[in-house]
């Protein structure tokens, strides 16, 4: 009598044992107006946006270290834009016939994997949070961002424009948003606080971003200097015409 007494006690308790929140997917869409950019106006290419949720009142979760690739091909950085947490690492590959030199002097942790041939790759770990805009010391048209974000809950847009990050707990997040060829202060005009239930939550509203006021501005090289002439386009000794 007593071992059956224990039992339905113990199954008593662990009935009562919360359940835990179920997370979720949290999904929208955004688009590019006021764009001089051929992909954007023309064919409506709304990738390379970057979306993320902050935590409101509680600390951001341990982030294990990541690594993500930006391939150097066709003299361009493939993706042009990554996002990645705190702590994670980007690889570059060189897939080309030319050497690179990736570098960074931006958003105070500035790296410079120097000069490397074909075939080969470096890595780079970013270790805080911020806006990196990578180039190429070779190549001046050469240019890419890496977003770094202080939180696990982030994403990078489709060409059309939706993005979705998944895991996302129940709970309150202010979501941010990062384009390279909008305004800072148009950005934060955009910024939100959302309530995330539980399995998650598709934005009603389309995030519309303008890229009004934007100057593109040329960019020097690794030593603050104007690119010199390129020796044979940068091509290595051998290699096939």
């Amino acid at each position: 009598m007593i071992w059956r007494l224990v039992i339905s006690f113990s199954l008593l308790m662990g009935l009562a044992q919360p359940r835990p929140a179920r997370a979720g997917t949290v999904k929208g869409e955004v688009e590019i107006t006021n764009s001089k950019d051929m992909a954007a106006r023309k064919h409506k290419d709304y990738s390379g946006v970057v979306v993320w949720l902050q935590p409101v009142d509680r600390p951001v979760p341990p982030m294990g270290p990541k690594r993500e690739r930006m391939v150097q091909r066709d003299k361009r950085f493939v993706p042009h834009v990554v996002a990645i947490s705190v702590g994670s690492s980007v690889d570059f590959p060189n897939d080309d016939l030319v050497y690179h030199n990736a570098f960074s002097n931006f958003s105070g942790q500035p790296f410079d994997v120097g000069l490397y041939p074909p075939g080969t790759s470096k890595n780079v770990a970013l270790k805080r949070a911020g806006i990196v805009r990578v180039f190429c010391n070779i190549h001046p048209t050469m240019s890419a961002i890496i977003a770094v974000v202080d939180t696990p809950w982030f994403a990078v847009t489709e060409a059309t424009g939706r993005f979705s990050i998944g895991g996302v707990p129940p709970g309150d997040y202010d979501l941010h948003i990062y384009h390279e060829r909008a305004l800072p202060e148009n950005l934060q005009g955009l910024e939100r606080r959302i309530t995330v239930p539980e399995g998650g939550l598709t934005l009603s509203s389309l995030i519309s971003i303008t890229e009004t006021g934007f100057i593109p501005a040329p960019h020097l090289n690794k030593y603050g200097k104007e690119y010199p002439p390129v020796p044979n386009g940068g091509t290595y000794p051998g290699a096939p015409k």
